[in-house]
């Protein structure tokens, strides 16, 4: 009696299959071969900052910075007085527009809209401004630092006592310059709420506000305004 398909066992089927391909093909042996050569080139190191976080109780600008935006240590120095060192390496009093440039006592225009003195500390003398710290509240406006040029170059930077009126404080003597190397203590925090203007906030330097300075070395050029010729040092 003929076999159905139905009463083929599956197993046989495969069976058979397996037979048949195997009986047709010949056998390859395994050879050895040789690891490839290949040449891995890595990364190079990454260049981590050497600067420390502190020189005593003196905060680098990097320190300080990189403290503001640790989870763990930001609460260690937000808003509270610290004392930082590092350069000048910029100040916009050349970009004082002109029509701040006056005595104080005298109002700005009222489209006149200039910024506030501010000053960039940094660790490295070639620093950016992106890459520094900003101080600001050492002066007012252009026309406080106008009246303590003048009383600057009069008196000599021994005799001058330069005091902001507006604020009520004293203005850094000599003048905050670029290049200048100093010691510059105040509250520091992401924000800075002197200006009349409104507020400036920069919550990855952070903004210091100035209490008082000790400048370690000069800078090679006494600050001034636009349009003011600096008299020679007393």
């Amino acid at each position: 009696m003929p076999l159905s398909s139905r009463s083929v066992s599956p197993l046989l089927v495969a069976a058979l299959l397996a037979s048949v391909v195997a009986c047709g093909r010949e056998e390859i042996k395994y050879k050895p071969r040789p690891a490839p050569k290949v040449q891995i080139t890595l990364p190079p190191v990454a260049n981590v900052p050497q600067t420390p976080l502190k020189r005593g109780d003196v905060y680098t600008v990097w320190g300080a910075s990189y403290s503001l935006r640790s989870r763990v240590l930001h609460k260690d120095i937000a808003d509270k007085p610290l004392t930082l060192e590092g350069y000048i390496v910029d100040t916009n009093l050349a970009e004082a527009p002109e029509c701040a440039v006056h005595k104080g006592g005298k109002a700005d225009p009222e489209s006149c809209k200039p910024a506030v003195p501010t000053f960039w500390l940094a660790d490295d003398k070639s620093a950016s401004r992106k890459d520094s710290i900003r101080v600001m509240g050492w002066a007012s406006n252009y026309a406080q630092i106008f009246d303590a040029i003048k009383e600057l170059d009069e008196k000599g930077v021994e005799k001058a006592d330069p005091k902001d009126t507006f604020w009520g404080k004293d203005i850094p003597k000599p003048l905050p310059a670029k290049g200048a190397k100093v010691r510059v203590t105040g509250p520091y925090s992401t924000t800075f709420t002197g200006a009349s203007t409104g507020a400036e906030a920069d919550p990855i330097m952070g903004i210091l506000t100035y209490s008082k300075i000790e400048t370690l070395e000069e800078a090679p050029e006494l600050a001034t305004l636009p349009g003011i010729e600096r008299k020679p040092k007393k």
